[in-house]
């Protein structure tokens, strides 16, 4: 048996005049997770508060005996932030970043879209459990199987899957037993843009509380300068 400490914190950092980061920590469903409301589009802040509402009320409605549909939860919140972005930007639309996990029963259910990141920490070694959504990575996919890929330094960053978009998005999914020890992060790119991930296993690694480990990776990417939201959900897996 296993019993979970979590904790969640967001910030505004240094440069922005809004946080467009939200998070999910709801400890009688399961979920935990990040949204990053994309920069550059209207109505970032309201994207991701639409996409980890939508995906509470999907898991929360599901019926009991039955397992929630991840990919179909994903993709309902997707048409409501798109029904939403009708009202806030009808031209541009809007977007967000969703990235969660549901832990029951001994199990840890990702789900994910976008650049916003899942780690796991055990016995000393970092390891993440999602690929970025941006056309970089996905350049570097398609060049290891071969594939001539070139793109404009300018949009390696750009994402090429986001809640929002017109059609549908494919959801990553992983589902994995939970180990006593291990300690998973969920955090948005104002984190790991700026905290290598050899520094993100060190501080995750640390004997401290999860509340302790939040402030301080925040307070690394603000003290690096926190162009950017920074928003980190950590589920430390204790023995029972």
């Amino acid at each position: 048996m296993t019993k979970l400490r979590t904790a969640a914190l967001s910030d505004i950092g240094n440069l922005r005049t809004h946080n467009e980061d939200r998070y999910l920590r709801n400890e009688v469903l399961g979920l935990y997770g990040v949204a990053d409301g994309i920069g550059g589009l209207p109505g970032g802040e309201e994207a991701a508060q639409c996409a980890v509402e939508e995906v509470t009320r999907g898991v929360a409605g599901t019926p009991n005996g039955t397992e929630p549909n991840l990919t179909a939860i994903v993709q309902a919140a997707n048409e409501r932030v798109i029904q939403l972005g009708m009202s806030i930007s009808p031209a541009m639309g809007i977007g967000s970043t969703l990235t969660f996990a549901r832990i029951q029963q001994g199990q840890f259910q990702l789900a994910h879209v976008g650049d916003s990141r899942c780690y796991v920490w055990s016995k000393g070694i970092i390891e993440i459990l999602t690929r970025d959504h941006s056309v970089e990575s996905d350049a570097r996919v398609r060049r290891a199987r071969g594939e001539t890929v070139s793109y404009h330094e300018a949009n390696r960053n750009a994402l090429t899957r986001c809640m929002g978009q017109p059609t549908p998005p494919d959801v990553d999914l992983l589902t994995r037993p939970l180990v006593v020890g291990e300690r998973y992060l969920l955090c948005t790119d104002g984190v790991t843009r700026l905290i290598r991930d050899s520094e993100i296993g060190e501080m995750l690694g640390q004997d401290k509380p999860p509340e302790q480990i939040c402030k301080e990776l925040v307070a690394l990417a603000n003290r690096r300068g926190g162009p950017d939201n920074s928003t980190t959900v950590l589920v430390v897996v204790d023995e029972a």
